[in-house]
């Protein structure tokens, strides 16, 4: 994996930072110049024809970046406004540094103040970067309230001030960035929670430095790609049959929920599976067939009918809309038992949260941060509140394969750093999403056989798919059959 795959904590970042300073012997004041030049390029890149910009400059080396990049900005013919929210003879080290050499240079810093700040076309967040800490004195969330109301564009170096580098929450508040450049690796809160709606584009400059060797420069968590699916679905050979892709077992559908087994089970086909078979409550199983009739269906009033399709399946899917009744438990207690690498979702989740015991081994867990509740004991919003710790937990608990559903989706197993996708948009926040993404990860599965890859390549196709339709129409009213429908593209690399 290349670094620029990888997500570091804050801790790793500063540590990387030390060693480079005590160990390879860069001058902290040299790395500091290197990410003002970097954010002046980036600057000078987004917005071309800016020629008065705004910078914001706190305290502390983020603030030494600012006064850096005033400097640069200065000598390259641009008009510049620094704002200091902290008094320059206050500043220490590497940014009284910076300071004293932007007012050499003939830079005026002047205290902050919010009517200055339209004079500028571009404004430069160069107030807390990773150096914020909770809870925010008021005077700093009056700094941002005033930059966001500004209505001007923003370059946020390294993060958006405010923002938490780990956990991607705002402390209070958090200036919104339409750009932001993380220097040395990308921090996890830049993608992670509500980090994307502060950060804006995000670049990373590395600042010519490599992390050191060892397991403390091991990030936590990668990002999901293409890749994935390359790795997951390799070309078919012209001899192929059906028989050679799988065949899918989807246990789906309590009475009045054809729709949910009818989304898993199309999405399994739009995903390559050769077979798929949908077990339902029967009642369901006109309407399933007479949508898709290439889907297999059956009514299962009971285990004894599942029986059959159980020992012929390579795959089992689980869950979706399936109730948690007498009926429902009965279906769900053969499919544990029946040693086949099962994908366990919605209903599912909530039955094994209750029958204390870990699922079999292969098994993959997708739940969204309610059933990740329910399976820890915990609220959703103690999972939303940090979802790597989270994941972890969730790994332990269950020795699975764990796809932690949400904006950012998380994907864990054991033994494994957790894998985070960037990709998607709010239009999935619709329902049947989830019955979709079940579908897509059984069928992959069914065919690779790892259910890691599986799950992996399984949520980044469905989030390509989901990025598809909001760029056709906005995203607003999407349909998760509209994403199945989509999943081909993404399942043929």
């Amino acid at each position: 994996m290349s670094q620029s795959q990888g997500l570091y904590s804050v801790a790793q970042v500063r540590a990387f930072d030390a060693h480079a300073i005590t160990v390879l012997g860069v001058p902290g004041y040299t790395l500091m110049q290197r990410a003002a030049e970097a954010a002046l390029n980036a600057l000078r890149s987004r917005w071309p024809t800016a020629l008065h910009i705004g910078i914001v400059c706190g305290g502390g080396n983020n603030g030494g970046d600012g006064y850096v990049l005033g400097r640069y900005a200065r000598a390259a013919g641009l008009e510049v406004s620094l704002f200091a929210a902290v008094d320059p003879l206050l500043l220490q080290g590497d940014a009284r540094r910076a300071a004293d050499d932007f007012r050499a240079s003939g830079g005026r810093p002047q205290p902050f103040a919010a009517a200055g700040l339209t004079a500028a076309e571009v404004l430069v967040d160069a107030l807390l970067g990773t150096g914020a800490r909770a809870p925010l004195k008021p005077e700093m969330l009056a700094v941002i309230a005033a930059m966001n109301r500004a209505g001007l564009p923003i370059l946020s170096l390294d993060l958006p001030s405010g923002l938490d580098g780990d956990h991607g929450v705002a402390m209070g508040d958090a200036v919104r960035a339409d750009t932001t450049i993380t220097f040395v690796a990308p921090k996890c809160g830049l993608y992670l929670g509500a980090g994307p709606e502060y950060t804006g584009r995000v670049l990373c400059d590395s600042l010519d430095l490599t992390p050191p060797a060892g397991a403390a420069s091991e990030p936590v968590l990668e990002r999901i790609d293409e890749s994935e699916l390359a790795r997951a679905l390799p070309r078919r050979s012209r001899v192929a049959n059906k028989g050679d892709f799988g065949r899918v077992l989807v246990i789906a559908g309590g009475p009045g929920m054809a729709g949910a087994a009818r989304l898993a089970g199309e999405a399994c086909l739009r995903s390559g599976a050769g077979l798929v078979t949908v077990a339902t409550a029967p009642e369901n199983v006109a309407a399933i067939v007479g949508g898709r009739p290439e889907l297999i269906c059956f009514g299962a009033s009971g285990k004894v009918e599942l029986d059959a399709a159980l020992a012929a399946a390579t795959v089992v899917a689980i869950g979706p809309g399936l109730g948690t009744g007498a009926w429902s438990r009965e279906l769900f207690e053969a499919a544990l038992a029946s040693g086949k690498p099962l994908v366990i979702d919605a209903d599912g989740l909530n039955m094994l949260a209750t029958a204390s015991r870990r699922p079999p081994p292969d098994t993959i867990l997708t739940p969204h941060p309610g059933e990740a509740g329910r399976l820890l004991g915990t609220s959703a919003a103690a999972v939303q509140a940090d979802r790597p710790a989270a994941l972890r937990q969730l790994v332990a608990l269950t020795g699975a394969v764990v796809v932690l559903k949400g904006a950012g989706t998380l994907v864990g197993a054991p033994g494994r750093s957790g894998a985070l996708c960037t990709r998607g948009n709010p239009g999935m926040a619709a329902p049947g999403m989830g019955d979709v993404l079940t579908g897509a990860i059984a069928a992959l599965l069914a065919q690779c056989h790892d259910p890691v890859l599986a799950a992996r390549a399984g949520v980044i196709a469905h989030a390509l798919a989901g990025d598809d339709l909001a760029r056709q129409g906005g995203g607003r009213g999407m349909l998760a059959l509209e994403v199945a429908e989509g999943l081909t593209r993404w399942v043929n690399p």
